[in-house]
Order: C-alpha cells, then sequence, then structure tokens
C-alpha cells in the first residue's frame, strides 16, 4: 500500500514538473485588439534563402506552424506535419514553419529538419519578432491563412497533444472546410505545448 502511494505521488509530481517546464501559455493577446490579418514579413530559412510571405500569395491555404526542435511536444507531432504536408501540399496548400526560441539556432533547425525529413520551408524568427506581433506562445502553434493572409484558423494542430489519437482534428478539418469552400467552424481553439523561448527584453 505505502509502495502504491508512493507511486502515485512520485507520478503526480513528474506531471506537475512537466506542466511548469513545458506547460501550454494561455492564448492572450498581447493587445486589446484580436489579430485576424498578418502582415507581409520575410526571413531567412536555414539556407540563408529569403521568404516573404508574398511568395505564396498565390497558393489557396497558407498554414504557418510554430516549431521546436527540442520541445518534447512539438516534435511528438513530427510525423502528424509531414502528414499533413504530404496529404495537403498538392492541393495548393502551402505549409511554412517557423522558428522563434532563441536557443535554437540555424544548425539545430537544419539538422532536425532533415533529420526528420521535412519537405516544408523553416524560417528562422531571429528575436521572434514574428512571434510577437502574431502573439504566438507556444510550440505547436498554427496560423491558417487565406491568399489575401486573413487568418482563418488559430490554434492546434488536434486536441492528442502528440502521436497518439485524436478526437478532434482541428486542422485538418478547417482544411477541408476551407478546400469545400465552407466557413471554417472552429476558427480558434487554445494551442498546447512549450512556451517560445524569447529573447530578453
Amino acid at each position: 500500500m505505502k509502495k502504491l502511494i508512493f507511486s502515485v505521488f512520485s507520478m503526480a509530481i513528474v506531471c506537475l514538473l512537466s506542466f511548469l517546464v513545458f506547460g501550454s501559455a494561455p492564448q492572450k493577446s498581447s493587445s486589446d485588439k484580436e489579430i485576424t490579418k498578418v502582415e507581409n514579413f520575410t526571413l531567412k530559412d536555414y539556407n540563408g534563402k529569403s521568404h516573404s510571405l508574398t511568395d505564396y500569395k498565390n497558393s489557396k491555404v497558407i498554414v504557418l506552424m510554430f516549431i521546436s526542435t527540442k520541445c518534447p511536444v512539438s516534435n511528438s507531432y513530427n510525423e502528424k506535419m509531414k502528414d499533413l504536408y504530404d496529404n495537403y501540399h498538392s492541393k495548393d496548400i502551402e505549409f511554412i514553419g517557423i522558428n522563434s526560441n532563441k536557443a535554437e539556432d540555424i544548425d539545430n533547425i537544419k539538422e532536425h529538419a532533415e533529420d526528420h525529413n521535412f519537405k516544408f520551408t523553416i524560417l528562422k524568427d531571429w528575436n521572434n519578432v514574428i512571434a510577437n506581433r502574431l502573439d504566438a506562445q507556444v510550440t505547436p502553434e498554427i496560423y491558417v491563412l487565406d491568399s489575401d493572409f486573413e487568418i482563418l484558423y488559430h490554434g492546434r494542430i488536434d486536441d492528442a497533444r502528440g502521436a497518439g489519437q485524436a478526437k478532434n482534428n482541428d486542422l485538418k478539418n478547417a482544411l477541408n472546410e476551407i478546400l469545400s469552400g465552407k466557413k471554417v467552424a472552429v476558427q480558434k481553439t487554445r494551442a498546447m505545448g512549450c512556451t517560445i523561448k524569447r529573447v530578453d527584453s
């Protein structure tokens, strides 16, 4: 009985520590105004090539994904992100990864992308400028844009928090609705993951 109590107590401590280190941040805007549109920006990928949001204006949909090389929650979605790209890229949907974590440099991002065979573009957001502009808080966190850069969906990929089976495939649902010419039914969900590690202000 004592062993059982100790085991339960230990598990609770581990869960608490995991939440404190990798826990999700609330989806609160840094301003009173809701962000509904993304202004054009330019960032470089891990090969030094510049990419502007306007480069993708001819795409039907643009999916911005704030991701991390070190966050266990973000990494647990690696296969799902690959599958999303494989299943939707041919349908005129562009996927762009954005890394805003201060401690993850170009070499980390390139190695991580190659190790996981990511085919989508990944940009480095030095000084978390774009993360601040969009008020992105965690990895992974998703913004789905139309060709005018209006935000059609913002939040999580799904409710599984990783490789598990999801009950609500929020991002897939949004993409399917857009492709069908429908309005996105659920336009905002709470993204769960590791907080973006910002530069000191």
